[in-house]
């Protein structure tokens, strides 16, 4: 063999040699490389939205229900039929009641007639008083004339200048007039005993009439609530009875006892419950959306109208008023969602979904919410963004700092980078601070990004190309 040949053949070898070491080299910086998912920093609106279930219902509603026990003799509307304010709706027996209010009636009347009575004996005593002190005037007036015919006559018989009979006569005289007297200051004791009597009486037949009158005002009452008319303008949404049913004297709370349900449906609502976890992001007004289960994928406009103030357990009682609650029950709160537009097909208590907006960002950076993580790093790493960053103490250790943040890939590495994170959407989170827009980031899978760690070799799905 030439040394030409030897020369060739040992560069050869020496190639083949590179060649196994390069390739050696390459698989083994390959199984050294993690493979992750990776994302990009982008701007885009992002919206946070709570989202509850519930019902629909309206605004204004009234369970009728019975004052009084008897059968239905009359039911004038059905179930979905418009109804106006006082229209009439059933008719309930009412043959003992309007009985008792002529009774009662006819006591009124009576007692009015002795009450009257009582008052022509009260005028007769007041004549009779009034004739009495006449009386009493002319008889006391005739007994100074003769008390001073009499003090004469006493003078004239001392001097002898009268006779005996004379003067006896005047005596006899005046004392008639002083009897008359006596007998007119008794018949005008009288009238005014009369005349207190029968305002005595007056007064007990006065009382008499008010109670006769309450009376009547109470059957009156019962009689009116036999008769059933509408106490607002809206729809009959639910009637359970039929003419000649007796209607049951109406109980709260108890089954059997409603009558019919007449809904305003000119404001409609969505009564949704709100996890505790997500109250404190409502506010009045806010924007929503309603998506009834009856209209498929239909979707209804509103704004928030009413937020609760007491927790609600699971089963709809106020956390508040329940003896016994659970400590890890979840709670809810009753937020009520009014409709703009309202469809006329919609019923009280068709399911709804609510998706109520809290808060909205427009050309902002956000990253998908799984490439966030936390890690513990050192406190000067701690960027100046971050404030009152919280250390946790370990025995025989520096504090650290647990921090939100995202793995950037820089390099072909996977570099832990702090971020400020603000709103949260759907999918997506807001970045405050701590990113650039077109920077790439890690973004999973969750199983290596929860265990990712800084500096480490990555490549991504794109650049493999089996995946």
């Amino acid at each position: 063999m030439t040394s030409g040949k030897k020369v060739v053949l040992i560069m050869l070898a020496l190639a083949v040699v590179g060649v196994g070491i390069i390739g050696v080299t390459l698989a083994r910086m390959d199984r050294d490389q993690v493979e992750v998912e990776a994302d990009q920093v982008l701007r885009q609106d992002l919206v946070r939205s709570v989202t509850a279930n519930g019902e629909i219902k309206p605004r204004r509603y009234v369970n009728l229900s019975s004052n009084t026990f008897g059968p239905i003799v009359r039911l004038a509307v059905a179930e979905g039929d418009p109804v106006e304010q006082d229209q009439f709706l059933m008719q309930i027996e009412s043959v003992q009641t309007a009985a008792d209010v002529q009774s009662a009636q006819a006591s009124l009347d009576a007692a009015g007639s002795e009450l009257e009575g009582a008052e022509a004996s009260i005028r007769s005593a007041e004549a009779a008083i009034a004739s009495a002190q006449a009386d009493k005037a002319r008889i006391e007036s005739d007994l100074a004339r003769s008390a001073a015919d009499f003090e004469r006559a006493k003078g004239l018989i001392a001097e002898g200048l009268i006779s005996q009979e004379e003067y006896e006569r005047q005596e006899a005289a005046h004392t008639v007039a002083l009897a008359q007297r006596d007998a007119a200051d008794a018949r005008i004791a009288q009238a005014d005993a009369q005349l207190a009597q029968a305002r005595q009486q007056r007064e007990g037949l006065r009382f008499r009439m008010q109670q006769q009158q309450a009376a009547l005002v109470r059957v009156q009452d019962a009689l009116a609530k036999t008769t059933i008319v509408a106490p607002l303008s809206g729809v009959i949404t639910y009637l359970p009875v039929n003419e000649g049913e007796n209607a049951i004297v109406g109980v709260q709370s108890q089954p059997g006892t409603t009558l019919m349900t007449i809904a305003d449906m000119s404001v409609i609502t969505s009564e949704v419950r709100v996890d505790e976890t997500d109250i404190v992001d409502l506010r009045l007004d806010q924007r929503a959306e309603i998506r009834v289960d009856a209209l498929g994928d239909r979707v209804l406009r509103g704004h928030v109208s009413e937020i609760g103030n007491s927790a609600l357990t699971a089963s709809g009682a106020p956390a508040s008023t329940t003896t016994t609650v659970s400590t890890n029950e979840a709670r809810d709160f009753k937020v009520v969602i009014t409709l703009d537009d309202p469809p006329a097909e919609l019923r009280p208590g068709l399911s709804a979904t609510a998706t109520i907006e809290t808060a909205s960002r427009t050309d902002i950076l956000a990253v998908p919410i799984q490439a966030i993580t936390v890690r513990e790093i050192p406190p000067d790493d701690v960027p100046s963004f971050i404030e009152n960053p919280e250390l946790i103490e370990q025995r025989g250790e520096d504090p650290v700092v647990e921090q939100e943040g995202v793995f950037v890939i820089e390099g072909g590495r996977a570099r832990f980078r702090p971020v400020l994170t603000g709103i949260v959407g759907t999918t997506d989170i807001e970045i405050l601070a701590g990113l650039e827009e077109g920077e790439q980031i890690v973004s999973g899978p969750y199983r290596v990004l929860r265990t990712l760690e800084d500096d480490t070799t990555v490549r991504t799905t794109e650049d493999d190309p089996e995946a």
